[in-house]
Order: structure tokens, then sequence, then C-alpha cells
């Protein structure tokens, strides 16, 4: 992994694909653990950015599962524009159903927030929580993260599905805003 350049900015590698994998087994061991084996939960991943988290999650996922996708966006460029917009929602009768939110990054928890007000009239039995990438210092809410994969300190990050102006998504690899 060498540095790569997106647009005008320079990124410097930061987690290796083979540690991405380490995290994403370690979320699925921890998420399958609190289910009941019988349990079909409903992944719901949050695009674009969770797009490949959601998919290997869903891989290595042991027992039966159902996968949905919602589309929302807050960033622009490299920074959260805190104003979070709805651009696809969800069909799925969720009533009693566990729903398991899989995220790529949660930093001031604004997506977050909007992903509680829009479940939390469905009538769900539980909704948790599970990111990939968690930047603690700038959480600024106060709903619960079930399973954090990673916490790292609030850099801008891309590859593995997260991007810098449309670029990057495609890196199988974690790189790093480089100053």
């Amino acid at each position: 992994m060498s540095t790569i350049k997106l647009h005008d900015l320079n990124f410097s590698p930061f987690i290796s694909e083979d540690e991405l994998s380490k995290i994403v087994s370690s979320l699925v061991k921890e998420v399958s653990a609190d289910l009941e084996p019988n349990e079909v939960p409903l992944f719901i991943g949050i695009l674009n950015g969770s797009f490949l988290f959601a998919a290997d999650f869903i891989r290595k996922y042991p027992n039966n599962c159902e996968v949905s996708f919602v589309k929302l966006s807050s960033y622009q460029g490299t920074e959260s524009s805190e104003v979070v917009n709805e651009l696809i929602g969800i069909n799925e009768d969720l009533t009693g159903r566990t729903v398991i939110i899989l995220e790529d990054i949660i930093d001031t928890g604004s997506t977050l927030h909007k992903i509680y007000d829009t479940f939390k009239n469905k009538n769900v039995k539980q909704l948790k929580i599970a990111t990939l990438f968690f930047k603690p210092d700038v959480y600024r809410k106060e709903l619960p993260i079930d399973y954090i994969g990673k916490s790292i300190e609030d850099k801008f990050i891309v590859g593995y599905g997260l991007d810098y102006n449309g670029l990057g998504r495609n890196l199988p690899a974690i790189y790093q805003l480089t100053k």
C-alpha cells in the first residue's frame, strides 16, 4: 500500500484489507452471539458507504437473515454537512422484527439520529446499530451504538466503500487524509 491521490488530496495507508476482514469477522461474531439462532434479522446497509462492509458482513453471517438498504447522505467533500437527506426508504414490513443497521462510519451522529427517527414508529422488536468505524471525539448524540468495529481519530478516511467526492470507494483498504 502506498500513498494515493484523489482529486486534489493525498491519502496514506491506514488499515489493510486483512485487518478490515478481521474487524468485520469480529462484528459478525458479536452480533450473531446476541441473536437467537432461529431469529431472522433484517440487516439494513446505509448507502453508499456501507455497501462493501454490508456485503462482507452478510457473507460471513452464519445464520439466516434478510438484507435491505437505505440511502442517506450528509457529507460534502471531507466535512459532515450535519444535514441528513433521506433519499431511498425502507419498503419491508418491520413489525416485530430485529433490525440491525450496518453503518460504515459514525462521527457526529447526525446520520444515526436520522436512522433512529426513521425507525422509531416502525414497531420493530429491537433496533441495533453496528458500525465499522466510530469517531468518539466528535460524536455529539446520546444514542446507543451496539457494535463498534474500530474506534478511530477524527481524520478523514477513504476506501472500502468510503469516498472523497465520489472517488476511492473501490479501494480494498482504508486510507487516511495526509495533512
